[in-house]
């Protein structure tokens, strides 16, 4: 506990990523917000129904129902917990607001497709009740004038793995988390391993835009951030060079990168096969392969060369605006993330708080508390450019383009040079068309 509280402490200074903080309105002070915070009865909502539109990352999921059971004795309400798949949240949300029949409250990824159909939950939670949590999360949870139109639920950040039994194998030094290796130590050591073990390939990663951001982010730059085409070309090249590099030699599976279009897709099976010693995902992986992976393993951490640290992703829980029952939204929104609850949440899913409490007296793990500090080390380390590039809204559709630069010089469409040159102009446009 006191570990995870020392590497956390450093969160809470995370810089100003926005022009004001959270729940604040620009160029006023701390006390401006919404007009009135709505008085609300909590007795009121007796015999009321919530819908909460959601998606699951697996262990997660139990713990939700869980803690809704909590909620529906507390309030004597109920909550129709709708479960969609990740590719159809989106599209089932849009739908239901064109027709008339919003859900209350919805689990997201991002605001960008809902951020006009957001609750202000300052209405109702109050001006201060965003400084519960950690500003690097709550920067994109943040709307216009200082609305909060989210909260943080829980915080994910990308990082390697590594086959802790090839590694012993092949005789090659695990890296230090104390000291994280350089991009060219960590190539080199898997280069090793695969040749000494036969192993197909030496390295993985998911197809993601979101993974191959933790690239550039380590060499200093990314696809947009706080409203601006953020990417520089030179570092954006020397960044995916490695990458390419391997594909091309066949340490890292060129056919799985180019047999899915532009879409995501996760390497996880190739290292649970033990067709490679280090794999780039993140740290919702822990669960999964503490149930079913037959070897020792051990995340690492994640490589350094202008920057250390990974890329911060996470979820969000929202209110529509359209909510038939806002301050019932609001309500059910704010007794998931108390601090005992969110506790709850993050242990089961393996995930990282977002709350300030929690982050100064730590998270105490069921399992592999050790792998999981390893990612709270790296979050610490993990430049404050990446939360506004992961929270701008032209991140999605440039972290597409991104993964398409990368196949069309791996396919021969493109030399690098002129990828990550159209790669520029892509993001640009984005921006302009997205703020």
């Amino acid at each position: 506990m006191r570990t995870t509280a020392r590497l956390l402490a450093g969160l809470a200074a995370v810089g100003m990523l926005a022009a004001c903080a959270p729940g604040q309105v620009e160029g006023q002070g701390a006390a401006a917000g919404p007009s009135a915070v709505q008085s609300v009865d909590p007795a009121q909502f007796a015999g009321k129904t919530l819908n909460y539109v959601y998606f699951t990352d697996g262990p997660d999921a139990e713990a939700t129902a869980q803690l809704i059971s909590k909620f529906e004795e507390k309030y004597k309400v109920k909550v129709n917990l709708e479960t969609l798949p990740y590719k159809d949240l989106v599209t089932s949300v849009q739908a239901r607001l064109s027709g008339g029949n919003a859900p209350d409250v919805v689990r997201l990824t991002g605001l960008t497709d809902f951020r006009d159909d957001l609750l202000d939950l300052r209405s109702y939670l109050g001006q201060d009740y965003a400084k519960e949590f950690l500003p690097g999360p709550a920067v994109g949870a943040t709307g216009q004038d200082g609305k909060m139109l989210a909260v943080p639920s829980d915080l994910t950040l990308n990082g390697p793995f590594v086959n802790v039994d090839m590694f012993k194998k092949a005789g090659v030094s695990l890296p230090d988390p104390e000291k994280p290796w350089t991009w060219k130590e960590m190539i080199d050591a898997a280069t090793k391993v695969q040749k000494a073990t036969g192993s197909q390939y030496a390295f993985a990663m998911d197809k993601s835009g979101h993974r191959l951001s933790t690239i550039l982010n380590e060499y200093g730059t990314a696809l947009v951030a706080n409203g601006k085409s953020a990417l520089d070309t030179e570092k954006a090249k020397q960044a995916l060079t490695p990458l390419i590099d391997m594909m091309r030699d066949n340490r890292m599976p060129r056919d799985f990168w180019l047999g899915s279009g532009s879409r995501y897709s996760g390497a996880n099976e190739i290292f649970l096969a033990q067709d490679a010693p280090v794999y780039l995902s993140g740290n919702w992986q822990v669960g999964q392969f503490a149930k079913n992976a037959k070897f020792e393993w051990a995340a690492a951490p994640n490589p350094c060369a202008d920057k250390c640290g990974g890329f911060p992703g996470g979820k969000y829980m929202a209110a529509l605006q359209k909510s038939k029952n806002p301050a019932l939204a609001a309500e059910f929104i704010r007794f998931m993330n108390t601090t005992e609850n969110q506790a709850t949440f993050i242990k089961a899913g393996g995930f990282l708080p977002t709350r300030k409490d929690l982050s100064e007296k730590g998270v105490a793990y069921p399992a592999r508390q050790a792998d999981m500090d390893v990612f709270l080390k790296d979050l610490a380390r993990t430049p404050e450019l990446g939360y506004a590039a992961n929270s701008d809204p032209a991140f999605t559709g440039s972290a597409t383009e991104l993964v398409n630069a990368v196949s069309d010089v791996v396919g021969g469409k493109k030399d690098l040079s002129t990828a990550v040159s159209d790669l520029q102009k892509k993001t640009q446009s984005l921006v302009q068309e997205l703020h």
